[in-house]
């Protein structure tokens, strides 16, 4: 599950990192929710690797009417040339979701023995921007409008973030990109796995980040050095 992450660099930044032909600005965020426009990186027909705001939550290009609030932001990994919502953009439009960092929720119990559920933050610990593996759909609404759309992959948790959460987004290594972007699907199907425990760093955060409304850089900030 990834249902909220932060992307905190620049256009210079994203365009270095990932090789990128066009992109678009995009603006510093620390609390990224479903169903706003989010950075996504795509390959063109031309070859060009291309950096757009696409919507946070797949709409099948087949839909007849646009999705209901509950739209499909995450996609199974292992069931992606399965399930007809996903398995036509696995096959043809998968694209790369950059990303400084995401969060996710334990249920723990407090020393009343009450359930509460504490958020983390992981990041790389190279510090670098990671890419998640995802897929993007292009669907024209009655009135002719397109909606380009998107959701994250998402793979059973390493060893590090078991604990915290089962499931855990799909991260790219970087010469991983141009075959999720470009080859067949039967050739991407083998990266499709959790990113090895040494990869990443994990802490617990605010509860502020539950509430959408707010974000800010404090979000992502350890918990024991926010309370000092």
């Amino acid at each position: 599950m990834c249902g909220r992450y932060a992307l905190d660099a620049p256009r210079s930044r994203l365009s270095w990192r990932f090789d990128l032909d066009e992109c678009v600005v995009v603006e510093a965020r620390y609390n990224i929710t479903p169903a706003t426009d989010i950075p996504v990186i795509r390959q063109s027909p031309a070859g060009q690797r291309v950096l757009h705001l696409l919507r946070w939550g797949l709409q099948p290009h087949w839909s007849r009417q646009p999705a209901s609030g509950a739209r499909l932001i995450n996609a199974r990994g292992e069931s992606l040339a399965d399930k007809p919502a996903f398995r036509d953009a696995f096959r043809r439009r998968r694209c790369l979701i950059p990303a400084s960092g995401f969060y996710e929720w334990q249920t723990i119990a407090d020393e009343a023995r009450r359930l509460r559920r504490q958020p983390y933050y992981i990041s790389l610990k190279s510090t670098e921007t990671m890419a998640f593996g995802g897929l993007w759909e292009s669907w024209t609404t009655p009135t002719g409008e397109v909606v380009r759309s998107c959701c994250i992959v998402t793979t059973a948790a390493n060893d590090l973030l078991h604990a915290v959460h089962d499931r855990m987004p799909l991260i790219l290594a970087a010469e991983q990109w141009p075959a999720w972007l470009a080859a067949p699907a039967a050739e991407v199907v083998p990266l499709i796995r959790p990113l090895a425990d040494a990869e990443l760093q994990c802490w617990p955060v605010s509860q502020r980040v539950g509430q959408a409304s707010n974000d800010d850089p404090a979000l992502i900030v350890p918990l024991a050095e926010e309370r000092r």
